[in-house]
């Protein structure tokens, strides 16, 4: 890609690094302008990855941000994926592997979705995800699959998000999905639970340890584990 590539903020692993968690930010559905380091829909998935970085370091796990080229999705170009995919390629450069854990925010979870094909992807944790109507499945398949969305939300829709999960749950491994009453889609005003939330599916994929958190999630029976209220 040259002189266009995405910029990547990372925080490395204590020790040797034994996973990856590439953190994937918002945009828009139009929008081809810059992604600059100031870009609220950028600033709102640090403090995201610097949790992910606090939880997991110790036990190996390296966290990258991913600055997008482009700050829309621009159908039928899909920039951010391109975008996502060359970071995949990146992380498999720099260790050849390694099991990935994708986040993302919105528009950042669509990517997710889509790029959890990767063979090196172990799951996606989706926030408020971006899940149109009729938004294909099949990149989850086989992976564990985590959707947050807020009941509030008017950018992203909780209904669609809702629909995509009980697509979903015919392919992936797994399947859970948190409802945060009252949120919206900026995930500021329950921050803490979004957070809480993210981190214990990562550890619990990457380091099999949630502390607890998810347990009762998978546990729970097929259409209430797709409707758990936070």
């Amino acid at each position: 890609m040259g002189e266009a590539d995405p910029a990547v903020s990372v925080w490395r692993a204590r020790g040797r690094t034994r996973a990856v968690v590439l953190v994937l930010h918002g945009g828009a559905e139009h929008g081809t302008g810059s992604v600059q380091p100031w870009k609220l829909a950028y600033l709102r998935m640090v403090p995201i990855a610097r949790a992910l970085h606090r939880a997991g370091r110790k036990d190996g796990v390296e966290v990258r941000l991913l600055r997008n080229r482009r700050y829309g999705w621009n159908a039928p170009a899909e920039h951010p994926v391109d975008d996502a995919r060359w970071a995949l390629e990146r992380i498999r450069a720099d260790h050849p592997g390694l099991p990935v854990v994708l986040v993302g925010h919105s528009m950042g979870a669509r990517v997710a979705l889509r790029v959890a094909d990767d063979p090196a992807v172990r799951g996606v944790c989706a926030l408020a995800p971006w899940t149109p109507r009729g938004e294909p499945v099949a990149a989850v398949a086989g992976r564990s699959v985590l959707i947050v969305h807020g009941t509030r939300d008017r950018m992203t829709s909780p209904a669609e998000s809702h629909a995509f999960a009980e697509r979903a749950a015919g392919v992936a491994a797994r399947v859970a999905r948190f409802e945060i009453a009252g949120e919206g889609h900026a995930m500021l005003r329950r921050a803490r639970v979004w957070t809480r939330l993210t981190v214990a599916f990562t550890l619990d994929l990457l380091a099999g340890d949630d502390g607890g958190t998810l347990r009762g999630a998978w546990a729970a029976p097929g259409p209430e584990r797709l409707r758990i209220p936070v």
